[in-house]
């Protein structure tokens, strides 16, 4: 069987493992734009790349807190309160306080909340050690994302004895390493997370095959991992509302694509999708959203600030990037995006320039406000085997050299350690 393991609210839960004092109360970790990469001073910024899934690239600087809440990191000096939650306790939620609630509701709805600076370093460190333990216990590992891990019991332990299984591994876990988790198990990856939904807080829960029909009988479609607004709405149109419409409905799907089809399989709990015990990472990328600027030397500077920052991301993954995408969102909802295709070398300036590059290219609104800046990097020559370019080589060996030398500062002394002279 496969098991899918969630760590329960886990940004509150790792607060909790270096403050007890916030056991069993109103707890939410708040989320703002992150201004602190376009500072002008050195934040000693560092990054990570050990976890998968959305935080495939995670960058922070040296952690802060103002005691026991955080509050006051969220007010602005014109007294708006500003933010939102990332994560907020079940205590939390019983006030109505959800994922996306701004800190400012929160706090109206609940006026006891604590209100937590996100402590991304903490957050990494633990789910790093949640893996090396889990990796001790279960023979074949997947971690999903940050968070969210998956493992498969097949021939290690029999489908009888899973049950028991889960619940050791969810009380060992607790015990060890201070941190609540929900297990889900079933003989498909997709069921298995579904149950584990419905495991939540602290719990367990195995859906033997035989009994999946009846597990997902009377769940929303909505509720289902894979199913997205888009193929919701879709479903909804067909008058399907629970799961078991889905199952009960074949004809809908077997005339239509493999992925549809394989939706429906994936429903009645039939999915042959593996562990994935390695993720090789195909792109990577960061962006940021900001309140409304529309100088664009000062859209350029930050940009730039972005284009050092994933340098230095692709250089310590050590490949080679051919494709390069910029987008930008704009207020009134408007966005543009442009590419470029190379084959260089690559070096943090190679990455500058093409960035500033395909910021004019991209920049189809130059009088309109632009709130957030994206910049990715894929097609790696690891995977992609092209080959360099012989009429930049030479100058391009150059800046590379010097490259990997500023990122062995970097490791020692943080990102800002060395910064463009337009940065400042």
């Amino acid at each position: 069987m496969k098991i899918h393991i969630d760590l329960d609210c886990f940004f509150v839960s790792a607060e909790r493992t270096v403050d007890a004092s916030l056991m069993g109360k109103p707890v939410g970790v708040g989320g703002r734009a992150d201004q602190n990469i376009f500072s002008r001073t050195n934040t000693k910024q560092t990054m990570s790349l050990q976890n998968h899934g959305a935080f495939v690239m995670s960058f922070f600087q040296e952690h802060q807190s103002s005691g026991h809440n955080d509050i006051k990191k969220f007010i602005d000096p014109d007294g708006r309160i500003r933010g939102i939650l990332t994560t907020s306790s079940y205590e939390a939620r019983a006030f109505d306080i959800k994922t996306g609630t701004t800190i400012n509701e929160a706090l109206k709805k609940c006026p006891n909340i604590i209100i937590k600076q996100p402590n991304m370093k903490l957050y990494q460190k633990l789910s790093h050690e949640l893996n090396d333990y889990l990796v001790k216990k279960i023979p074949s590992l997947e971690q999903a994302s940050i968070d969210e891990f998956y493992g498969d019991l097949e021939g290690w332990i029999e489908d009888k004895n899973v049950p028991r299984f889960i619940e050791q591994l969810r009380d060992d876990i607790l015990k060890d390493l201070n941190l609540p988790v929900s297990i889900g198990a079933a003989q498909s990856k997709y069921t298995a997370k579904l149950a584990t939904n419905f495991a939540k807080p602290f719990g367990v829960k195995t859906v033997y095959f035989r009994d999946v029909d009846t597990f997902i009988h009377n769940i929303k479609i909505e509720k289902f991992p894979g199913i997205g607004a888009k193929t919701y709405k879709k479903l909804s149109s067909y008058g399907l509302r629970t799961l078991g419409d889905i199952q009960a409905s074949p004809a809908l799907f077997q005339n239509q694509t493999k992925s549809v089809w394989d939706l429906y399989l994936k429903v009645c709990g039939i999915d042959t999708t593996p562990i994935k015990t390695e993720h090789i990472r195909k792109s990577i990328g960061i962006s940021r959203t900001f309140d409304s600027i529309i100088d664009r030397r000062e859209l350029k500077r930050r940009l730039i600030i972005l284009s050092r920052h994933l340098a230095y991301a692709v250089l310590k993954m050590e490949v080679i990037p051919m494709h390069f995408t910029l987008s930008l969102s704009y207020t009134q909802g408007l966005s543009a995006k442009a590419t470029f295709s190379g084959n260089r070398l690559f070096s943090e300036k190679l990455m500058k320039d093409i960035a500033t590059k395909l910021l004019y290219e991209a920049d189809k609104y130059p009088h309109t406000k632009v709130i957030r800046i994206s910049i990715s990097t894929s097609q790696f020559t690891v995977q992609t085997h092209q080959t360099l370019s012989l009429i930049d080589f030479e100058e391009d060996t150059k800046y590379h050299q010097l490259s990997t030398l500023s990122k062995s500062l970097r490791l020692k002394y943080g990102l800002d350690i060395l910064r463009w002279g337009s940065e400042l």
